[in-house]
């Protein structure tokens, strides 16, 4: 499969922070691939250079075998972390000016049935859900009907029935052979959408690959689980990568007896121990040190 999208030696700095550092990755046309970091990695930094509204320090962005030119934003579908819709306009007034700003678009009736429209076409922007604003920005992005579409957080803010919603209406995308870059900090999201994915953390790509195979990288890895309570300041130099929330800990470990016998040994309570296979999120941690909820 011929890749969509490539960028090479990517970097964008602002005063004392390189917020982009050198990166490099490329996307297969018709996969959902996934940028995958905590706030503050450098993920919309990222979504943001390639799509032309920031411009690079260095580094280059080829489209489709060639340098990003001109007409790359009248060919790409882009959804904004946070976009304010017009005022005093209904969703379909708002989508049908946003489509004529195109000189390609996608059929009205289409976007509108993708998007499950159909039952808030004539309410105003200001009365619509986070879900339903969510699902016409979408539409949005897809009106020029796009081969490559951005979206940059697209489900942050949303409440779980609403976010899994969106995962079916991006699915369905894929399914019609468009290309997806989706940046995420819900391990979950990445896992279930993405084809790729690149965990950014500090401005680099720290992990390279799909679900599979980076949760393959973590060998015979484990995560047990405890609820801390006072117990918090025994854990003061343990042996094995652990972070909490919530007042629960999640430790990793390669041998559980091992853990096991070091939690017993510092006298902290086990009776809500639970023990899992990793996830990446608990792959970030394990190469940082740090949960990517932090």
């Amino acid at each position: 499969m011929a890749d969509i999208l490539e960028v090479r030696n990517l970097v964008k700095t602002y005063p004392g922070v390189k917020a982009v550092n050198g990166i490099s990755f490329s996307i297969p046309a018709g996969s959902c691939f996934g940028l995958l970091g905590p706030n503050g990695a450098g993920k919309t930094t990222t979504i943001e250079v390639i799509e032309g509204v920031l411009a690079p320090d260095s580094g280059e962005i080829h489209y489709k075998g060639r340098p990003r030119g001109k007409m790359f934003r009248q060919e790409v579908g882009i959804q904004f972390q946070n976009t304010d819709l017009p005022a005093f306009l209904t969703v379909k007034e708002s989508l049908g000016t946003f489509r004529n700003l195109y000189t390609r678009k996608a059929p009205f009736e289409e976007l509108i049935k993708l998007c499950h429209l159909e039952d808030i076409l004539d309410r105003d922007n200001r009365e619509i859900s986070g879900g339903q604003k969510q699902r016409l920005l979408l539409a949005m992005a897809l009106a020029n009907d796009p081969e490559l579409v951005f979206l940059d957080e697209p489900t942050t803010g949303l409440d779980p029935q609403a976010r899994r919603n969106l995962w079916d209406l991006v699915d369905d995308i894929r399914k019609k052979g468009k290309t997806l870059v989706l940046t995420t900090h819900y391990m979950e999201e990445a896992e279930i959408l993405c084809d790729l994915i690149a965990i950014m953390d500090m401005g680099k790509i720290i992990a390279f690959g799909s679900p599979k195979e980076l949760l393959s990288s973590c060998g015979q890895s484990s995560v047990i689980e405890i609820s801390l309570g006072a117990s918090r300041g025994k854990m003061d130099d343990f042996p094995f990568a652990w972070a909490s929330s919530g007042g629960l800990a999640e430790i990793l470990t390669n041998d559980i007896d091992v853990c096991i016998r070091e939690l017993v040994h510092r006298n902290i309570n086990l009776s809500s121990l639970t023990v899992r296979s990793m996830n990446l999120e608990d792959l970030f941690l394990k190469l940082t040190g740090r949960s990517l909820r932090d």
